[in-house]
């Protein structure tokens, strides 16, 4: 293939086509992602590959231990904000269960986890050749999870392996319906077993108040692009000084011939992880995200005035439990499913009745359930949205009580 003029000036043109300037975005896994206008400054200023490792010290090549930019000041107080010991940023959330996976299991051992993880939780027990073991939930129409089952499990795994779980799971709100656990209990009842516990807080830590020390957990992971207001990709891990010492320990090895060590750098992160754009986005927008958190109270009551208002249109169900705890949103929609059996478009009608009226976010093709994310709109925005959907069940026939 010949790479013409012509064909890469296609890359030339590309634009964000659901800029947040024309489009209400409600896509449950962008609203805590969307950069605040100091992250957007230091995105241009620092986008360059290497552009922060021009500042590593030579006396310690660590990405943890640059002062300018702040990088080292700003993983004391990432960790501080979580209320742990030690943070590192990495690629992504699912690098970070993987990363603490790998350091705190060994193959065959098992990892207790909720039946409502993220996808990359079991995948990530599986790359390190680890066995699961779910914690049920109480299906439809909750989908609730039951502290008292990690015990359960727990004792499963016992008296399958004869030892204990390698560390249990939390998904502090799961990606479907948007319930929040009660993590303080879980907590209690693994470390009763000594079984160290770890916080998925991917959809939480960033967008509301998380307090590793407070919840009594032994390890933080979370998203930055997902709930940071941070660019992709990034994730954080963070831990106690105890849980710190195992998953961030040292190098050891030698090289035969040369002799070469590498003391300096951490094992499991493969030395340094996120250097330039993303990390700096994320310590830019920081100040934004530590102000934010402080009105999670008013974020709650968006959605839940948004979970009534669409539940006055007939045949509209919220998922999970009620009363919300978190801004994501599962919707059943029995009425609007039955118009799209009719509808030439099927079930794409809803996603482009809401795109001419600038709203995108949901996934295209959906009707009888979807999911939305109202984080972060301001109130005319969340009325708006709603008026949205009040005007589609009218003009389609379903009523509006």
């Amino acid at each position: 293939m010949i790479l013409t003029k012509e064909r890469l000036s296609k890359y030339l043109s590309i634009t964000r086509e659901f800029s947040e300037s024309r489009y209400i975005n409600v896509n449950p896994i962008q609203r805590g992602g969307v950069l605040s206008k100091e992250a957007r400054m230091a995105l241009l200023e620092w986008g360059d590959g290497y552009s922060v490792c021009d500042f590593c010290p030579p006396q310690a090549p660590r990405l943890d231990k640059i002062t300018k930019p702040p990088i080292s000041d700003f993983y004391d107080d990432l960790a501080a904000f979580l209320g742990m010991d030690e943070a590192r940023v990495v690629t992504r959330c699912r690098e970070a269960k993987l990363i603490t996976f790998l350091m705190l299991s060994k193959p065959g051992d098992y990892i207790v986890l909720d039946s409502l993880a993220h996808y990359t939780s079991y995948l990530a027990a599986e790359v390190v050749g680890a066995r699961v073991k779910e914690v049920p939930n109480s299906g439809y129409p909750e989908f609730k999870i039951n502290p008292e089952d990690y015990a359960v499990k727990i004792e499963e795994v016992l008296k399958e392996s004869g030892k204990l779980p390698a560390l249990a799971l939390i998904t502090h709100v799961d990606y479907l319906y948007g319930n929040l656990v009660d993590v303080v209990k879980i907590a209690k009842i693994c470390h009763e077993y000594n079984v160290p516990v770890v916080l998925n807080a991917a959809y939480t830590a960033g967008v509301s108040p998380v307090d590793g020390k407070k919840l009594g957990v032994d390890v933080i992971v979370s998203s930055g692009h997902k709930s940071w207001a941070a660019c992709a990709p990034t994730g954080i891990l963070a831990m106690t000084s105890e849980m710190a010492s195992k998953i961030l320990k040292t190098s050891s090895i030698e090289g035969d011939i040369s002799k070469r060590r590498f003391a300096m750098k951490e094992l499991a992160l493969l030395g340094c992880t996120v250097m330039g754009a993303p990390l700096v986005t994320l310590m830019a927008s920081f100040p934004y995200v530590v102000e934010r958190v402080e009105r999670w109270g008013e974020e709650l009551e968006k959605a839940r005035f948004v979970v009534r208002e669409l539940e006055r249109i007939d045949g509209f169900r919220q998922l999970g439990i009620k009363p919300k705890m978190h801004t994501l949103i599962h919707m059943e929609s029995k009425s609007f499913y039955e118009v799209s059996k009719k509808h030439k478009r099927r079930g794409f009608f809803l996603y482009d009745e809401l795109k001419a009226k600038g709203i995108v976010g949901l996934q295209p093709g959906l009707t009888k359930h979807f999911k939305f994310n109202v984080y972060g709109l301001t109130w005319s925005q969340v009325k708006y949205f709603v008026e949205a959907f009040h005007d589609i069940a009218r003009k389609y026939g379903v009523e509006v009580r």
